[in-house]
């Protein structure tokens, strides 16, 4: 068992290293291509495999939720406290906005940007939905039938809905703040942020909801009748 302190570094760090993924791999990938859907990919991949890595490695300290609609998610089912929740949702946002700055220094890049990218409209939240809704279910059922496997399956649902989703799967409130710091391909207007936002929890409600009567075993009775 680590500490509470030692935890939020854990998801500050975490969900640091991760935006700064998304954001760096974007600006490598407009410098190298004009191509928006090579672009994309070269955004893509790297997202789904630091997802992998730190899952793997800051699991043990934190559990590695590294999103605030996981810890929601958590927080629903009673896995965690409100207090250490509040604490971890702080830690991953600031975190978050950290990793963007870290992008934009490491790219010579000015720090401080606030992205004009417009990502709004009824299709862009009902894909926030979906994208954290099947994230969180990924990751309750993963945790009850193959918890070993959750960075793998994580890692993999987040490449995959990167592609089938219109959002492009932002699926991740910390996340989303902080790529409202950053004017780059990883951009979304700062006016945007609070609808994915809003979509996002509702996604996370909704797989908390099914969950707990999907997941739920039933006695042998009830599965021959």
């Amino acid at each position: 068992m680590f500490s509470l302190p030692k935890q939020l570094v854990a998801e500050s760090l975490g969900t640091g290293l991760l935006v700064a993924t998304v954001v760096g791999s974007g600006i490598m990938a407009e410098t190298l291509t004009e191509d928006t859907a090579v672009a994309l990919l070269g955004n893509t991949l790297p997202t789904g495999a630091i997802l992998v890595v730190l899952i793997m490695t800051l699991g043990p300290i934190s559990g590695a939720h590294l999103n605030p609609a996981v810890t929601l998610a958590f927080l629903l089912k009673r896995s965690i406290t409100s207090a250490p929740a509040a604490a971890f949702i702080c830690a991953q946002i600031l975190g978050g906005i950290a990793g963007s700055l870290l992008a934009h220094a490491m790219f010579d890049q000015p720090i401080f940007q606030s992205s004009i990218t417009i990502r709004t409209g009824q299709g862009q939240w009902i894909a926030e939905i979906v994208a954290t809704f099947g994230l969180v279910t990924t990751i309750l059922a993963a945790f009850k039938f193959r918890a070993e496997a959750i960075p793998m399956l994580v890692g993999l649902y987040i490449t995959a809905a990167y592609w089938f989703t219109a959002s492009t799967s932002f699926a991740n409130p910390a996340v989303t703040i902080a790529r409202g710091f950053s004017d780059t391909f990883a951009g979304i207007r700062p006016l945007d942020v609070g609808p994915f936002i809003l979509a996002q929890i509702i996604g996370s409600v909704c797989a908390v909801a099914l969950c707990a009567w999907l997941l739920r075993s039933e006695p042998p009775e009830a599965t021959r009748a």
